[in-house]
């Protein structure tokens, strides 16, 4: 450059991209605002799942009568408003309205929400979740877990009383 065309005060001028935020949003587990996501979803699921079944356990053997069924529905509308909170979050991560969460009444979409993923960065509800944690990985995968293994005992716990009752009406005939 020329000494005429240079000002050796003026600021410094550079090109300057924006980079994508690497940011995630805090966690607030009993709000409706924010995103989780596929395995927090099912995990968040199990854990309200468990803590109700050990809490109706509870309730059953030590209260008695009326006062055990009134623990339980208020018991139960808390698992309904914690399972609709975490439904919002979940649409708001794939980044739909939570007014789609109503749509959790047909079985089958709610496979589609746990097989669809979220989205990759911001969106219009906020920055991505946090990572998942180990306990977040392990109750996550517990319920499905516990599907399969479900299954296989209905399958498997008529075919072995089948297999003993033949057993037995062949031990009964005595040898031939």
């Amino acid at each position: 450059m020329t000494e005429s065309t240079m000002n050796q005060y003026a600021p410094p001028r550079a090109h300057v991209e924006d980079l994508p935020s690497t940011a995630v949003a805090e966690l607030k587990l009993f709000s409706a605002r924010g995103r989780i996501g596929r395995l927090r979803y099912l995990a968040y699921g199990a854990g309200a799942s468990v803590i109700y079944y050990i809490v109706l356990t509870a309730l059953l053997f030590g209260l008695g009568g009326t006062a055990s069924s009134i623990a339980t529905v208020l018991a139960a509308i808390v698992v309904i408003w914690f399972s609709v909170i975490t439904g919002i979050k979940r649409c708001h991560d794939i980044n739909i309205s939570g007014w789609w969460s109503l749509t959790l009444i047909v079985p089958v979409i709610v496979f589609v929400w746990i097989f669809w993923p979220g989205s990759r960065g911001e969106n219009r509800f906020g920055p991505p979740p946090p990572p998942n944690t180990l306990g977040v990985r392990v109750l996550g995968l517990l319920m499905p877990v516990i599907f399969f293994v479900g299954i296989l005992a209905a399958v498997a716990i008529p075919q072995y009383k089948n297999y003993t009752d033949r057993a037995r009406a062949a031990q009964a005939a005595g040898p031939r």
